[in-house]
């Protein structure tokens, strides 16, 4: 089931990335909706899949700047670019946390043996 729901946000966060970008969506904070989309994404996210994800994070923003110039679809292209890089910044952020407590869960437990 959770695996269904975390499928689910990343499915609503690429949708909501492209739609934001082509359709202002009144009294709705694109960004917040974004950020806690991958939040919930990032919760499956493993330790092997945590470099791609900050690289994927910190990539996005240099793709929207660079995609931003060019004629016609730039802006809209930038803004799809800029979005992603919303919804991997939080999944990165969850499965940091995730590793985190993970971490200082492990060296808790060794402490007692």
């Amino acid at each position: 089931m959770l695996g269904k729901a975390i499928g689910l946000a990343r499915a609503l966060a690429v949708i909501l990335s492209v739609v934001a970008a082509f359709v202002a969506i009144p009294n709705l904070d694109i960004t917040l909706v974004l950020v806690v989309l991958g939040l919930v994404a990032g919760i499956t996210y493993g330790d092997d899949a945590r470099p791609n994800l900050i690289l994927t994070a910190l990539a996005m923003p240099v793709t929207a700047a660079a995609v931003g110039h060019l004629p016609a679809v730039g802006v809209q292209l930038g803004a799809i670019a800029t979005n992603i890089g919303l919804v991997a910044a939080g999944a990165v952020a969850s499965s940091f946390a995730i590793h985190m407590f993970n971490s200082a869960k492990a060296d808790l437990t060794g402490l007692t043996k």
